[in-house]
């Protein structure tokens, strides 16, 4: 365990630092590619889970040291074991014997400090959450400035966004309809022994997430993982057979495959970063599907863009992806205030400029993954004072008539608003 203790300590120290979790993660698994599966999983699980809590984590620690660390990575390595203590399923005993050895790969001398600190932490722990209950940031384990800006939106239902973010994710499987069927889907999943229920018309929530070698079909493209939230994208767009249709940020590609999935489409493929546009490539050939790879900025479509009028846009457009944190719980400590407006700038660019290769009568649907209005109602509210041929469709009869779906039990957070142009 003080391996995976050791590797959690890195990966959190560097994104506190500044640094994407995924990219720490997937290069400290490069380069320790002679820890086992179960190894693996271990620094992912104690990685994620200390930054998920990172708030009340550090706030549990501070009144434990008497004075500062002189080794930051003594902090990172308490604040992991901490995370273990209070929510792992690991004997306290272990968790303690642990750390104090991975503290002597860090510093031999500080082995004591470490066991002391821990120790402490288990005879004092009611004390020390109750205290840190008392601030809104540590109970929540959010930034103060976010917390304030969820209360601002949506007044008492900010508590449970809040909360949600600190859940585990749901596992949701969109079923590939060109191959089979959710009902038959759903028996086979059974006849594995993996619990799992419809809850659309495409998308089976799992009881349990499985590693994907797990799922029958899925490399035979019979199935895709995705959120039941991004499901509604595809349907909404409402594309049919024949038309030409962009998704203008497609990486990693999931609701490029389910637009495809939906009708024979003449479907583009764009995004910024040609290594990302690889996994929509990807993704695509699992499902035997295809479509026009491109690599473009969707701000900037003279450079890219053939001169013919797209039927359908999709704008799944870069956002602060404060509606998916739990996925991503280092969003929540490298966000900041201003970024917010930074990328509602941006996304009222993109949007402006993919007005322009929308036909006559054509839908374009403005998506993210964001539960902060600002990138949301504000971008499309100032886009339709701004186009008088631009006009707003209902959504489904069952989706929020804002267009704000708020993470819960069956999806993340995401954003919709379908505006149709003027014939």
């Amino acid at each position: 365990m003080n391996l995976a203790q050791l590797g959690a300590t890195q990966i959190v120290a560097q994104v506190m630092g500044g640094r994407n979790l995924n990219q720490a993660l997937a290069e400290h698994l490069r380069r320790h590619a002679e820890l086992t599966p179960q190894q693996r999983a271990i620094v992912q699980d104690l990685s994620y889970g200390t930054l998920r809590f990172y708030g009340q984590l550090a706030a549990m620690l501070a009144p434990l040291l008497h004075k500062p660390l002189k080794d930051e990575r003594l902090r990172f390595l308490l604040l992991v074991a901490l995370f273990q203590l209070q929510y792992s399923k690991s004997a306290s005993h272990a968790v303690v014997d642990h750390a104090v050895r991975a503290a002597r790969e860090l510093s031999p001398a500080a082995s004591g400090l470490v066991n002391a600190v821990l120790r402490n932490f288990l005879r004092q722990r009611e004390m020390l959450l109750a205290t840190a209950a008392k601030s809104e940031s540590s109970r929540y384990s959010y930034p103060q400035w976010w917390i304030d800006q969820l209360r601002s939106q949506y007044g008492a239902r900010a508590d449970a966004v809040l909360l949600a973010g600190n859940q585990h994710p749901p596992m949701t499987l969109r079923v590939n309809q060109r191959r089979t069927t959710p009902a038959d889907y759903l028996a086979r999943l059974a006849h594995h022994g993996i619990e799992a229920s419809l809850i659309e018309p495409d998308a089976i929530l799992l009881a349990r997430p499985v590693g994907v070698d797990k799922l029958p079909g899925f490399f035979d493209g019979e199935v895709s993982v995705q959120d039941a939230g991004a499901q509604y994208a595809a349907p909404l767009l409402d594309a049919h057979t024949g038309m030409r249709v962009l998704d203008a940020c497609a990486a990693p590609g999931g609701k490029s495959a389910h637009l495809l999935e939906l009708a024979d489409i003449q479907l583009t493929a764009l995004d910024l970063d040609a290594e990302r546009l690889q996994r929509v490539d990807e993704n695509l050939r699992r499902l035997q599907l295809s479509a026009n790879l491109k690599v473009g900025d969707a701000a900037h479509p003279a450079d890219w863009w053939d001169g013919v009028p797209f039927d359908r846009i999709l704008a799944d457009v870069p956002c602060s992806a404060t509606g998916v944190v739990r996925r991503h719980p280092d969003i929540k400590w490298l966000r900041r205030p201003a970024d917010i407006a930074g990328f509602a700038r941006q996304q009222a660019q993109i949007l402006e400029a993919l007005w322009h290769l929308l036909a006559s009568g054509g839908k374009l649907l403005y998506a993210t993954c964001s539960v902060m209005g600002e990138e949301n109602r504000q971008v499309v509210q100032d886009f339709l004072r701004q186009h008088v041929d631009a006009h707003e469709l209902p959504l489904r009869p069952d989706l929020p008539e804002s267009g704000q779906l708020l993470p819960g039990d069956r999806h993340d957070g995401f954003f919709y608003a379908l505006l149709q142009k003027s014939v």
